[in-house]
């Protein structure tokens, strides 16, 4: 009798387990549906399988916000909107989804906004009849750090690094900016390397920005001793997040050679624009007293050192001439 009823009792555990599994860690990655979270260090989304009850639109958009704004205990991703934030109402119209936040939604900073930006709208964007969605703080709506409205956002609104699921190694050649030896101008390097491809190229290029030109020419503008943190990519911008070692202060450097070190190097690559620098995620810092890193930094070269400058033209120029002369021989 014992058994049969520890048998009944291990029966409707189970069964209660499968009800309330809902956006469970156990879910598959080819649920249909899927709630996106942020990873524990707040520099990427994780998605979750997840099983919904509701069909209607509107029942759909009440369970999956629901499931945004509430805190989950799993250790490997947490809620993607703060505590501190509250979503005031929504409206559904034609397709397009009108978020209505308070205002502690601009309290965060610029990565974990976007980050939040990113889960809300990936999960929302799943049901059938929300092709886009536009946020509004109060009744203005969201901007950027140049007071431009952010504009509808769809899935394609965001890139974020690919997974870590493959491992080959891949040749690339990526165009970064040092020092020169004076260390009042930059000197642009292309070197080609080897890496393995389930690192992002954006960590890669800070990895070799960190490590110094492959040859005697110039030298790496970030402080020495400096780690690299994390970096990620979304909405075309990078968030570069360094540890206290940036902020050494070497003066044999010039500030903008420093911060453009970095930046320039960053938007050789295709996916980024825009790009803002951090240490130890505060980005509430002036670097040197002069250059805030609060600021999405974008490509600049007026800081490139003139014989550089004047090799760079040179070899354009008898390009051209190459493809003039190709022209003339047609």
């Amino acid at each position: 009798m014992r058994t049969a009823k520890r048998c009944r009792l291990l029966i409707v555990l189970l069964l209660l387990a499968v009800l309330f599994a809902g956006c469970g860690n156990d879910q598959e990655d080819d649920s249909k549906y899927k709630v996106y979270y942020l990873n524990n260090d707040k520099t990427k989304t994780i998605a979750v399988g997840c099983e919904m009850q509701e069909e209607e639109t509107d029942d759909m958009i009440r369970d999956f916000l629901e499931r945004l704004f509430l805190p989950t205990d799993n250790l490997d991703y947490r809620c993607p909107i703060p505590e501190r934030v509250r979503l005031d109402s929504w409206i559904l119209e034609e397709g397009q989804l009108y978020l209505y936040f308070n205002g502690a939604y601009l309290e965060m900073d610029n990565l974990e906004e976007v980050l939040c930006r990113a889960a809300i709208v990936r999960t929302l964007i799943q049901v059938e009849g929300v092709d886009c969605i536009s946020f509004y703080v109060g009744d203005a709506p969201l901007v950027d750090d140049e007071g431009k409205p952010i504009g509808l956002m769809t899935e394609e609104s965001f890139i974020e690094n690919p997974g870590e699921q493959i491992n080959s190694i891949q040749t690339a050649s990526i165009t970064l900016y040092f020092s020169n030896s004076e260390g009042n101008a930059l000197i642009q390097k292309v070197q080609e390397i080897h890496y393995s491809s389930n690192i992002s190229l954006e960590k890669l290029v800070m990895e070799q920005l960190l490590k110094g030109p492959q040859d005697e020419e110039g030298r790496s503008a970030v402080p020495d001793g400096t780690k690299l943190v994390n970096v990620s990519v979304l909405d075309g911008v990078c968030f570069v997040n360094l540890d206290e070692g940036f902020l050494n202060q070497n003066y044999e450097i010039t500030e903008p050679v420093v911060i453009y070190s970095i930046v320039n190097s960053l938007t050789e690559l295709t996916n980024v624009n825009k790009v803002q620098i951090s240490v130890n995620g505060d980005s509430n810092i002036v670097y040197r007293e002069k250059l805030d890193l609060n600021t999405m930094y974008e490509r600049n070269l007026d800081y490139m050192d003139e014989h550089a400058q004047t090799q760079e033209k040179q070899i354009e120029e008898g390009q051209e001439q190459i493809v003039d002369a190709a022209g003339g021989r047609d």
